[in-house]
């Protein structure tokens, strides 16, 4: 196992501009701005009266695995697909004091019913990694950590792949922001930025947005990993990225990432995407590194939704490696995951996935890719035949 500083030299793009504000209930909120923004810098305070935050949760712990699961009841309560007028995520007017109180870019707030934090110590229970990997009957500690809510445009609907190149990149911009700043909190072990997608995901706002967990420990799918590095070797992640860039599986590649089907891939669609050179995190990537994410994200997202003829639910998640162990040889890597095996179809997670964890493949890996190339294919050129008629008409205006 190799270790690096968990605070690495975080790179900020001087382009895009940062605000940050308070919530009316002491959250913090921050305001991204695109380099070519029209707003102005000065934002609105929040007027709102808002009650108290809800209480901590509490985690608790599974001894049949070692798994903490934390019970945030005030999630209950949260809200469940509102009509557009009423979109929490949208900027405030006076019939929707919602939760972001100006207009925006991208904007990066603390979730309202998190299921970690607010607190990120807790004096009255012992905390860290030796202490949370005991097993133990009726084990209990708090959820300490940080839920961070990121909307990626004040419009009420839409996703990543709706986004222009700009303003994707200002969301990749925060992403590393927030990761680099979130790893120095104490008490958080590993940070996550996700986008969960569609109404067959479970998203309970069509507005579009990710979140960013950062949890008090490690998560078990990172613990599986460790365990495989453990294995094979420190070079996992550099030894796929070099087989999978010489198989048939192949989605985008560029100067700085590779996006492809795995060749184990357990849902009809999934795609990874990995940088060429090692980096743990966000934080680490480089200004061109996130330069070139930004439009080849966007592209992958694109084509995904060109595979039926209505958007196709995804849960696009960012691995990173923990915040202190195994950053030396955990690499930034997106697994992109939707359960749609057709156009009508979902695959449900029934008796051998759910309950034994024995995955079933409805599709081979290298028809997926297939399918997805041939997708982001026909984006390309819808894209390229819009840009074209656009230029036309500005030559002809």
């Amino acid at each position: 196992m190799t270790d690096l500083t968990n605070t690495p030299d975080f790179v900020a793009d001087a382009g895009i501009a940062r605000h940050p504000h308070t919530l009316a209930d002491g959250r913090e909120l921050i305001y991204f701005d695109d380099p070519d923004t029209t707003l102005s810098p000065d934002r609105a305070p929040d007027l709102r009266e808002l009650g108290p935050r809800p209480a901590n949760a509490r985690m608790r712990q599974d001894p049949l695995s070692g798994e903490w699961v934390s019970i945030a009841a005030a999630r209950q309560n949260r809200v469940f697909l509102p009509p557009a007028h009423l979109d929490p995520l949208a900027p405030s007017t006076p019939e929707n004091p919602s939760e972001v109180p100006s207009n925006y870019d991208v904007a990066v707030f603390e979730n309202k019913s998190p299921s970690f934090g607010p607190l990120l110590e807790d004096a009255d229970a012992p905390t860290g990694l030796d202490d949370l990997r005991t097993i133990g009957l009726g084990r209990i500690r708090t959820s300490v950590g940080r839920c961070e809510v990121v909307c990626f445009s004040p419009a009420t609907e839409g996703s990543f792949g709706s986004l222009t190149v700009t303003r994707a990149r200002t969301v990749i911009e925060a992403w590393a922001e927030r990761t680099h700043k979130l790893s120095q909190m104490p008490g958080i072990e590993q940070v996550f930025p996700f986008e969960n997608r569609g109404e067959a995901i479970g998203v309970t706002l069509h507005h579009p947005h990710g979140q960013i967990y950062s949890y008090p420990y490690v998560t078990p799918r990172t613990q599986r990993l460790i365990d495989s590095i453990e294995s094979y070797g420190p070079t996992l992640f550099a030894d796929i990225l070099e087989s999978e860039q010489a198989g048939d599986r192949v989605i985008l590649r560029g100067e700085h990432w590779t996006a492809f089907v795995p060749f184990a891939a357990r849902w009809p669609v999934e795609v990874h995407m990995l940088p060429h050179r090692h980096v743990a995190d966000f934080a680490g990537t480089t200004l061109a590194e996130r330069d070139e994410l930004a439009v080849l994200y966007r592209r992958l997202l694109r084509g995904i939704d060109q595979l039926y003829s209505t958007p196709t639910p995804y849960i696009g998640a960012w691995h990173q490696a923990p915040v202190n162990v195994h950053r030396g040889d955990i690499r930034l890597m997106l697994q992109l995951t939707s359960p749609r095996r057709a156009e009508d179809k979902l695959k449900f997670l029934a008796g051998s996935e759910a309950a034994m964890g024995a995955w079933i493949g409805d599709v081979t890996p290298e028809q997926a890719a297939d399918n997805i190339r041939a997708a982001i294919a026909r984006t390309d050129a819808a894209d390229a035949a819009a840009e074209s008629t656009s230029t036309t008409g500005e030559a002809h205006s």
